[in-house]
């Protein structure tokens, strides 16, 4: 009986605790789920409604001009697949890359290893603005300017760096005794590589190329300078091209903001099954 009651007694001491916790929780769902309600809210309303009851009231109706006009005015069905291809080349060729290097670095040992991610770990914290210059230079000299090609090769190096980081560690704890076993059977090194090590890494590819579809769907600085051409922008360009502009009404900027932001929040849905998996396994790991 006094083992019960002392359980209770912790319980609940911990019961207020706990609450505190979960109440927290909520205001800041609360509090990140907002923005994005009212953008939504204002997306559906026409001009009128907007003046008249505020950014906070709820539409009468389903007042779908705004998406319409703002659609037909940018062409977002151009620039979705803009976004799409570029992202979608983006995330599986930078985890390729990483893969590649993290192997040679993770697993083969290579001399210098330790200074080479230092290298990728100092290229991680350039901030953009310090490579536009010789970037442009390049893409100009080798005649890639103004092309989608350019900026999927730029952005495929960039998110390699942090995945060559992140891979690294990852491998280098990759048990010996599975690659020394797969040796033994005549297993070269691209074929541990494609049969055993990709597989068993599969959760934490899975996590990667989701972040980088979604980090370079909404990459907005150097599309802007490398895709000058409409028929080559992306969604967050265009978004913001069109702002500079002061061409649209509140109620036409959330319409925008909505259509900018649903294809990314739709593949995070899609894949959070997959993202838990990945996070999940590799604290388990």
């Amino acid at each position: 009986m006094t083992s019960v009651r002392a359980v209770r007694t912790v319980r609940s001491v911990r019961a207020p605790g706990r609450w505190a916790v979960l109440a927290a929780l909520v205001v800041l769902a609360v509090a990140m789920v907002s923005p994005f309600v009212i953008v939504t809210l204002n997306a559906f309303k026409s001009p009128a409604e907007y003046s008249a009851g505020g950014p906070l009231s709820l539409p009468k109706g389903l007042y779908l001009d705004g998406i319409i006009d703002f659609w037909n005015r940018v062409d977002f069905g151009e620039k979705f697949l803009n976004s799409l291809l570029i992202s979608g080349a983006v995330a599986i060729a930078a985890v390729v890359l990483s893969v590649l290097n993290a192997y040679a670095l993770g697993i083969g040992r290579v001399r210098g290893r330790l200074w080479i991610l230092v290298l990728f770990l100092v290229a991680n914290t350039l901030p953009q603005e310090s490579l536009v210059y010789p970037l442009y230079y390049l893409s100009k000299e080798v005649g890639l300017y103004d092309s989608k090609l350019a900026v999927i090769l730029i952005f495929t190096v960039i998110q390699a760096a942090f995945g060559t980081y992140l891979l690294s560690s990852v491998l280098g704890q990759f048990p010996r005794e599975i690659l020394e076993a797969a040796s033994i059977d005549g297993a070269g090194k691209w074929r541990a590589l494609s049969r055993i090590v990709v597989p068993i890494s599969r959760p934490t590819l899975s996590v990667l190329v989701i972040f980088f579809f979604i980090w370079t769907w909404n990459e907005f600085f150097l599309p802007l300078i490398f895709l000058i051409s409409n028929d080559n922008q992306t969604v967050p360009v265009a978004l913001g091209v069109l702002q500079g502009e002061k061409m649209m009404d509140a109620t036409m900027s959330s319409a925008s903001a909505l259509l900018g932001i649903v294809p990314a929040v739709a593949f995070f849905l899609i894949f959070q099954r997959t993202l838990t998996r990945g996070v999940t396994v590799g604290a388990i790991k």
